[in-house]
């Protein structure tokens, strides 16, 4: 199967399937929503950011420490 088959399928999956909840989870950023995750909920978002982190190129890594760096500078001011 493509990669673009299998997005088209997974896309499609409905939010009340147990990889679709999973999805669901793992894709979250509102932060009031997450405020009201379950401690596995957290459990599961927090595992899947940690490991994606692991994964993160180099480039990817020094883009993402200019952006802190840019905004802690701002909330200093």
């Amino acid at each position: 199967m493509k990669w673009d088959e299998f997005k088209a399928l997974v896309s499609g999956l409905s939010a009340e399937t147990p990889l679709g909840k999973m999805v669901s989870i793992r894709s979250e950023n509102d932060k009031d929503t997450i405020k009201r995750f379950t401690k596995e909920q957290k459990r599961i978002r927090n595992e899947w950011r940690s490991r994606s982190a692991q994964n993160m190129d180099k480039q990817t890594f020094e883009h993402a420490m200019i952006g802190f760096e840019k905004m802690f500078e701002a909330m200093a001011k």
